[in-house]
């Protein structure tokens, strides 16, 4: 599978050159394909409000936001009496199809919704509560912990398509010229749920490597391609525990996890972004990609961020949402909903409560725009 991408989707780069909106319409474009797709049901929050004692919040969704959502509801639980947050990980894809069931208050989400969820409840919001990133983590112990292999899409797509099978291949070695790369086979794991982390790298793989895009494309979940030496788990702690286990691993990842995976040995790669550049995803890098599409954010704030502009930026960004329905059972859960979203985009964003994990804050346009969504929420 060869074909360097530049071509998959620059009109990223060309509308924030522009300044023009255009990017709000490719984001929506986009979610098109992020194969969020709920159960049909277009029920409203009624259908599990009714079940849950009163003054609980039912939180649900993705992994990578899930050690921080823990932290958010214990925080919040202490300071607001009367009121409990429940929290889970059960991957993207569930949590949005939750919330747009109404099994669910609110879904967490590292994908925005798709079209087809809007078309199926046209009451829900995504709203922004952090900022997030996704790390390629790998098992090779003979690295020291502070090397860091260089990898770009089309490698990673190759590698994923079983084109590509042992760690000191010449297309590795020829983006790391120097390192000394081991003789050891590559295993590729993939998650086997319906999740925010495919949908953010299958989309990294679709802007860089145009046979991917073509083929397998992107989404909560996709039609890998047979490898022989993959693996398949479900959740995040299900992939870190896979490559901690296996010598060759490659995983993709959410930077929640980063702390644990590198304490217990495990590398993460520098990925190539937009300008050529292999990029570490530091707090810096990470800010850097944001604040190039906060001036373009969208009302709804749907966004790709995947792959920006930015030469300083980390490549695989995003935000972590919230999906929760303006229409909620009554006048009382609205206003917790709102309460605690609010509580969240404001004391819940800072430093004590993200910095362990790896997020970052919002900008503050965007988490105005977030305010501008909360209130929507009603009864």
């Amino acid at each position: 599978m060869a074909g360097k991408r530049r071509q998959a989707r620059p009109a990223v780069a060309a509308a924030l050159r522009a300044g023009v909106a255009a990017l709000v319409v490719l984001a929506a474009a986009a979610a098109c394909g992020t194969a969020t797709s709920t159960d049909g049901t277009n029920r409203a929050a009624a259908t599990s409000a009714a079940a849950e004692p009163a003054g609980t919040i039912s939180e649900t969704g993705s992994s990578l936001l899930y050690p921080l959502a823990q932290q958010w509801a214990k925080a919040y639980d202490q300071q607001t009496p009367g009121v409990t947050v429940t929290t889970a990980s059960t991957g993207s894809a569930k949590g949005i199809a939750l919330a747009s069931a109404g099994h669910a208050d609110i879904g967490a989400s590292d994908a925005y919704l798709s079209s087809g969820d809007l078309v199926n409840n046209p009451a829900l919001l995504n709203i922004p509560l952090a900022i997030s990133a996704q790390t390629v983590i790998y098992n090779l112990p003979s690295l020291g912990p502070q090397t860091h292999v260089q990898l770009d899409g089309q490698v990673l797509a190759e590698i994923y398509d079983g084109t590509i099978t042992m760690w000191n291949a010449g297309a590795i070695k020829k983006l790391n010229v120097g390192l000394n790369l081991p003789p050891v086979p590559i295993v590729p794991v993939v998650r086997s749920d319906g999740s925010g982390d495919t949908f953010l790298f299958t989309s990294y793989l679709s802007t860089q490597d145009v046979p991917w895009d073509d083929t397998i494309g992107y989404g909560t979940t996709v039609n890998w391609p047979h490898v022989q030496a993959e693996s398949a788990v479900k959740g995040s702690t299900g992939v870190l525990a896979k490559c901690e286990d296996t010598l060759g691993c490659i995983a993709y990842n959410g930077i929640s996890y980063l702390q644990r995976a590198t304490g217990h040995g495990l590398g993460y790669a520098a990925l190539e972004n937009f300008a050529g550049r292999y990029m570490l995803p530091s707090g810096t890098a990470i800010l850097s990609s944001i604040a190039s599409f906060t001036s373009i954010m969208p009302p709804s704030e749907t966004i790709s961020m995947i792959d920006g502009p930015s030469p300083g930026g980390y490549p695989i960004v995003n935000y972590e949402y919230a999906v929760v329905s303006t229409k909620q059972p009554d006048a009382a859960k609205a206003s917790e909903i709102r309460a605690f979203l609010t509580w969240v985009l404001t004391t819940g964003n800072g430093t004590q409560f993200l910095n362990p994990w790896g997020f970052e804050p919002l900008p503050t346009a965007v988490a105005e725009l977030g305010k501008a969504q909360i209130a929507e929420i009603g009864s």
